[in-house]
């Protein structure tokens, strides 16, 4: 009987950057052969390339470069330690999302991927062919049942590596995070693992791409679906899980660390931060600036941005307007101080009065309404891409979920912007989270979490003259966007008439300013984007 190290290379590569990807496994392997010794170390699913690669894959180069970087690891990888990393590949001209083998210098084996996600932000059957059998590789008296990701949601594949004598799954995955997504992936490898009577090896990746963000949590369970091991959420590193043969075809992983779990919250502000500073510094942007306007969402997009770049790569400015509240100064000013930000107080006024005076002779015989609220908000959006390009900082936008969806936000004005690290959070959560942070440490002034909202872009205006209250409206959109329900069904669940008719003809109608909104951390099972792609222009009417 004997033991094997197997080291979970928990590591977040850049999607494109295959040279790249290749060093940081190159020297990952030396990492975890000196630091944990070492027999196995397995990578996340299509590592080489990055997650997701996208339109990347119909490039005629990169199968040019895969090949590149693979014989370069062939090379350079320490010798007796066997590897298995994720790429695609195209073989007899069909790309195929990959598993390869590597063991002293040679490639032994690949596995390609037989599940292929296609719903959610899942795309894979738009590029790959999926494989037709399973990889049961033999290291050290160890049968290795090879799995990518989705195979393990599906089953079937799981079955044939068993059927095919595997001891022990290992699984290479991109999984991306959601809300409860870590439950439910860890209640999933419980089931799978106890179902087939096998070890499960789960390694996922770390990091942000656009506004995909993946939080890690790779783990160990035994073939009783007990965790043995758990790597930390939002974190890179090597984490070590110990085999023992228990038999000639019994492997039992041992007790190792298990990283404590955490309160909803701090999982999703992780999330959030991580989205930020992985956008921010893989674009190559130098920090960032957003209007800080004394309210909650951008007084929690300033403490997001702070944790994830820190104070000296964050620029905040207010731009006070007529109606900007003197308490909405005055909170701006201390929460900028408070984190220790670079802060500029650029007033309005005058710019909205030249736009008005200009367009006084085209608006005559008119009233006034929300084009002149909105002539402020652009007039800011305006100030904020001028720092953008003088400065190389990327514009910040701070509307939350909640606003995304009815439209209560100005195109080419608190539209404006490169990333919104609050896109996918509703209201409601957007209280919560900062709450939440300020158990940590003082971030956010008290008052800016107890004030009623408001826009001030008009005398004594609050957003619950236009909307229902925000436990009321994310309700309903949490029903109408996640749960597809028709506005008939959620009345039928107890919602006022008036109320769900407004909310759902704002969100159908203000699908055109989503599409032009900047990319944002999606953190739902249903973000704006890449999940729910509805048709700008259409006929259809709420109802049942």
């Amino acid at each position: 009987m004997q033991d094997l190290t197997l080291v979970m290379a928990q590591l977040d590569p850049l999607v494109g950057d295959i040279p790249g990807n290749a060093a940081r496994a190159i020297e990952a392997v030396r990492e975890a052969r000196i630091e944990h010794g070492a027999d196995i170390v397995v990578f996340p699913e299509l590592f080489l390339s990055g997650y997701p690669p996208e339109d990347l894959l119909l490039r005629a180069s990169m199968e040019t470069r895969l090949r590149e970087a693979r014989a370069l690891m062939a090379e350079k990888v320490a010798r007796d330690v066997l590897v298995i990393i994720g790429y695609p590949g195209v073989r007899e001209g069909r790309c195929y999302n990959l598993a390869g083998v590597l063991y002293n210098g040679q490639w032994e084996a690949e596995y390609a991927k037989q599940a292929l996600p296609n719903y959610q932000v899942f795309d894979e059957q738009r590029y790959f062919t999926p494989g037709a059998a399973p990889l049961v590789y033999e290291h050290k008296g160890a049968k290795l049942g090879i799995l990518i990701c989705e195979d393990i949601w599906d089953g079937v594949p799981i079955n044939a590596a068993v059927e095919a004598g595997a001891e022990v799954l290992v699984s290479l995955n991109a999984s991306p995070y959601h809300q409860d997504k870590p439950s439910e992936r860890r209640r999933l490898l419980e089931q799978r693992a106890n179902e087939f009577d096998r070890p499960l090896i789960y390694v996922n990746t770390i990091g942000g791409q656009d506004e995909l963000v993946f939080d890690g949590g790779s783990c160990c369970v035994d073939a009783q679906g007990e965790l043995k091991v758990l790597a930390p959420y939002w974190q890179a590193g090597l984490m070590p899980v110990q085999l023992l043969q228990t038999s000639a075809s019994t492997w039992a992983p041992q007790a190792g660390e298990i990283e404590p779990d955490v309160e909803a919250e701090e999982s999703l502000y992780c999330a959030l931060v991580t989205g930020v500073r992985d956008y921010v510094n893989k674009s190559g942007f130098k920090g960032v600036v957003l209007g800080l306007s004394g309210g909650i969402d951008s007084a929690l997009s300033l403490a997001i941005a702070v944790d994830a770049l820190g104070p000296q790569r964050v620029h905040a400015v207010m731009m006070p307007y007529h109606y900007t509240a003197d308490i909405s100064r005055e909170d701006a000013a201390e929460q900028a101080k408070l984190l220790g930000v670079g802060y500029d107080i650029l007033p309005i006024e005058p710019m909205v009065e030249a736009f008005t005076a200009t367009l006084a002779e085209s608006f005559a015989g008119t009233e006034r309404d929300t084009t002149e609220e909105n002539l402020q908000s652009r007039c800011r959006g305006v100030l904020l891409m001028a720092i953008s390009n003088k400065k190389g900082l990327m514009v910040l936008t701070t509307g939350n979920k909640s606003e995304m969806a009815v439209g209560y936000a100005t195109l080419y004005g608190d539209m404006v912007g490169g990333y919104n690290a609050l896109k996918d959070v509703y209201k409601t959560w957007v209280y919560r989270l900062a709450r939440w942070r300020n158990t940590q440490s003082l971030a956010i002034p008290e008052r800016v979490i107890t004030r009623p909202p408001s826009a001030e872009l008009a005398p004594g205006q609050q957003d619950s003259d236009s909307l229902p209250g925000y436990d009321v409206l994310d309700a309903i959109l949490a029903r109408y966007i996640e749960g597809d329900m028709s506005a008939e069904a959620i009345i039928a669940a107890g919602f006022a008439r008036e109320d769900v008719y407004l909310v759902v003809k704002l969100v159908d109608r203000c699908e055109y300013k989503r599409r032009q909104a900047p990319v944002g951390v999606r953190v739902t099972p249903r973000g704006f984007g890449r999940d729910r792609r509805y048709p700008i222009v259409n006929g259809w009417q709420p109802g049942d």
